[in-house]
Parts: C-alpha cells; structure tokens; sequence
C-alpha cells in the first residue's frame, strides 16, 4: 500500500509515483498503462515532455476512475505570462477536465516572471482547472520570494534530489513554510556506478534488494515524494516493491554521507536555465 503525503492544502498525494521525462511520445500511453497496471496511482508529466497525449489516453482507457489518479504537469517556461492559456492547453491534449497538481517547471529568476504565473496558477486553481499548484526547481531564495509576494504557498517544490545531491538548505526552507518535496532523478539518473558506493551495495546486499530499490526507499524514509521512470515494465515492478523492508538508521546515515551539494548536480542550475 503506498502511503500519502498531506499537503499544505489538505489535497493528499502518494508518496510513490511514476515519471515520464524522456517518455518517447509515441511509447508514452504503453508505458502509462503498464505502470498503471503494476499499481501506480501518482503520473508526472510535463507540457515541455511532449507526451501528454498519451498520458492521458492511457489514464482515460484504463478503467480507473479518474479520481483514484494523481495527475501532475507542468507550465514550460516561455508561457509564464499566460499560464491560463497553457494550462488549458494541457488539459485539451491531456483529454482531462482537471489536473490534480499543476507545476512551474523552472523559476527563471533573469526573466522574474513566475510571480505573474503563480498568480494566474493561483486563478486556475479556484476555477478548479488544477485542485493544488506547486513550483519546480526553486531555491531558498526563490521560494522565500514567492510566499513573501503573494498569499498562496506552493504545495511541493519539485527539484533534483538523489544521494550525490541532497539539497539539504531547499529542503530546510521547504519546511519552515510547509511544502513538501518531490525528488527528480531520484536515482541519480543512473549516471553513477552503484557499485562503486558501498552505502548502498552493502544495503542491498543486507535486504536483498537492487541498488535502485534501496535508493528509493532512502527517498521515503525522508520523508520525500518520489517517481522513478523507466519504459520497460520489471523495472516498473521493481521500483514499486519498496515496501516490504526499512533501511536502518546506519544504513541512512550512510547513504547521508554520500552528498556533495552541488558538485553532485546533473541537470541544469536553475539560476542558469533559460
């Protein structure tokens, strides 16, 4: 049973949850539905992924009620000043009436125009085109700017979030406001040789689980939302039996030791994304 999150809006999202970055379009209802299928409840999406079209088809041909589905996606970065527009755009292709979380996917701060989003997201919000909106890849500052401006705090601020990269002050400043965090490429985008890291081999090896298996359920002992990608189903299977073992206080500790701020970064910096 995969647990929930409470948000600071009292929406609730699963904790574990499925990701369709690099998503072909063309493979993305296969992929849903299979994911679907082993039991995710929790699809994340994007406007910028090209895929929501298939998203949506799989969700709307997969016999779930709507309601048992957690649905994000997210507003590219040239459509901050008509996040409305955007919005309902995604919708359109998506097939959806609604979207359960609507993100901004970076913050821009040269262009300083994700004030203007949040609050045309925040409009959206009451319309019920969106039930909770949220921010992507916001810093301290970015974050303290938003709540200070305006009276709506973000539910989530999802960012990249895996051993080698902690950000451990995002999520200090996530909490003193209350919005949760959601951790892209969570496993490290495999970048790394998992067996060159022995905080999470020797776990493995002690629960008789995969490295990934291990990696994830670090993700939810913090306290983190979590959604792996992978196009191929065992995987798929895989990342969701994380359930049935708990890493211990050492094998977290060790697994802690692993952070090297921001020389671990894979993606872009976002004070550098354009």
């Amino acid at each position: 049973m995969i647990p929930n999150i409470e948000l600071n809006d009292k929406k609730s999202i699963p904790q574990l949850g499925f990701g369709t970055f690099l998503v072909e379009p063309d493979q993305a209802e296969r992929v849903v539905s299979e994911a679907l299928e082993v039991g995710y409840r929790h699809i994340d999406t994007a406007a910028f992924y090209g895929n929501e079209e298939g998203v949506g088809r799989a969700i709307n041909n997969s016999g779930i009620p709507r309601e048992e589905i957690f649905l994000t996606t997210k507003l590219w970065n040239d459509r901050h000043e008509d996040a409305d527009v955007a919005l309902n755009e995604s919708l359109e292709r998506l097939g959806m009436e609604y979207v359960d979380l609507y993100l901004i996917h970076w913050p821009l701060p040269r262009n300083n125009k994700y004030i203007t989003a949040w609050n045309t997201m925040a409009e959206q919000r009451e319309k019920g085109l969106t039930r909770s909106i949220g921010v992507c890849n916001f810093m301290p500052e970015h974050l303290d700017n938003l709540v200070t401006s305006t009276d709506v705090v973000p539910v989530v601020n999802q960012i990249e979030l895996h051993p080698w990269m902690q950000q451990k002050d995002t999520r200090a400043t996530a909490k003193k406001h209350g919005i949760a965090i959601e951790s892209w490429h969570p496993l490290g985008q495999m970048k790394k040789d998992l067996t060159e890291f022995p905080a999470i081999t020797d776990a493995a090896e002690a629960h008789g689980k995969s490295a990934a298996q291990v990696m994830i359920r670090w993700h939810l002992q913090n306290g983190l939302i979590v959604f792996p990608k992978t196009n191929h189903k065992e995987r798929m299977q895989e990342n969701f039996e994380v359930f049935d073992f708990e890493l211990s206080d050492d094998q977290m500790s060790a697994i802690e030791a692993m952070d090297q701020g921001d020389e671990g970064r894979i993606g872009f910096h976002p004070n550098e994304r354009e």
